[in-house]
């Protein structure tokens, strides 16, 4: 029981808004592609994560990646650990922001009418009332509204599954293909990253540690086989007209009762993990920068909030800044101190290259 209850948390948790990016990096990269790239990134992120699981096991009491880099790496690494985090916790947030207000947006929008920023200054406020007063009760609804999301699938499934056209997996345009080669990297990264639940999932197996790895690795799987269950329900029902966050576009296939039912649960699923992810920035912020909480909340909840009315409403830009860099370095990083512990592991340098080549695209990408 232990074991499936931690399998639950840490896939539970790593599913999040990359699952919503997935159809349409597909329809750009194509689909073999994205295969590729789930074999390749799918057993790099599964690496990284045993790597990690073992630095948890072999360090005293030390629950943050910031704890974990200063103890087997000095002060230096902890800052720049600590500078990974708090702009990947923002790029996050943004990310949620994004989806979460286009979600509302078309949930309510038909009722009351209004434009997109009215309701994503609706969803903003909302939950950063709830990040303000650290209200962690939400997170038991995460688990209940990730179900109830992957429930209202498989009616898509079924309503949907005389509409589903295997051609569309596969349109076949291949300049657009070959320009988008590189494309799925930071949104499969983001997609697949739960390094943050490591410890905990240590700790909340107690006596049966023995089990991390292997929950680690069932847990990523199960991960990879939803989420190409997810591409194919969407990409082969919308096709060609499969947008940006995946739902919005199945109204025209399916009407919108149903998609109506799905955007609440995506609304819910969003929401939850905006709260959470603002809860461990603050955290970060009051905790590592010694900020006042009331400044630390601040700062969590409005430079997202500044970058999207500053223009940044580009959902897949923003989790492949997240993915290719921020998370590179976090990747990075835990390659430097299993080093320490295993310097004769071979696999740490095409892992550690693998990496350094996507935070250098990353990069050149986002100077175009």
């Amino acid at each position: 029981m232990k074991l499936i209850y931690a399998v639950a948390t840490l896939s539970g948790t790593i599913i999040g808004v990359g699952l919503f990016s997935l159809p349409y990096i597909t329809l750009k990269a194509g689909f073999w592609t994205i295969l590729a790239y789930f074999l390749i990134l799918g057993s790099l992120v599964i690496l990284i994560h045993l790597f990690f699981g073992q630095l948890a096991l072999e360090t005293p009491d030390l629950k943050r990646l910031p704890g974990f880099a200063k103890y087997h790496l000095g002060d230096s690494a902890e800052k720049i650990a600590i500078f990974s985090t708090i702009i990947g916790g923002f790029g996050a947030i943004l990310a949620y922001l994004i989806v979460g207000g286009e979600f509302t947006k078309e949930l309510l929008s038909p009722i009351f009418g209004g434009g997109n920023i009215i309701y994503t200054l609706l969803y903003f406020s909302i939950a950063a009332l709830l990040i303000f007063f650290g209200i962690k009760v939400i997170a038991k609804v995460e688990l209940w509204g990730l179900i109830g999301f992957f429930l209202i699938l498989i009616v898509i499934f079924f309503r949907g599954k005389n509409l589903i056209n295997i051609e569309n997996l596969f349109i076949e345009n291949w300049k657009l293909k070959t320009e988008n080669f590189f494309l799925p990297y930071g949104p499969i990264l983001f997609s697949l990253w739960g390094l943050s639940l490591i410890p905990e999932i240590e700790e909340l197996l107690k006596e049966k540690k023995h089990l991390l790895k292997k929950t680690i690795i069932i847990s990523l799987l199960i991960v990879i086989v939803i989420y190409l269950f997810f591409i194919f329900l969407i990409l082969g029902i919308s096709g060609s007209q499969t947008t940006e966050s995946a739902l919005v576009g199945l109204k025209k296939f399916l009407g919108s009762e149903i998609i109506s039912l799905a955007l609440f649960f995506g609304i819910l699923t969003t929401f939850t993990s905006f709260i959470a992810i603002g809860l461990t920035l603050k955290k970060v912020l009051s905790y590592d920068l010694k900020l006042n909480k009331n400044l630390a909340w601040f700062i969590t909840c409005f430079i997202p909030l500044t970058l999207f009315l500053s223009g940044f409403k580009k959902f897949i830009p923003v989790i492949s800044f997240v993915g290719g860099i921020m998370l590179g370095i976090d990747g990075i990083l835990i390659l430097l101190m299993y080093k320490k512990i295993r310097p004769k592991n071979i696999l740490i340098y095409p892992l550690f290259l693998i990496f350094l080549f996507g935070i250098g695209y990353q990069i050149i990408y986002f100077l175009k």
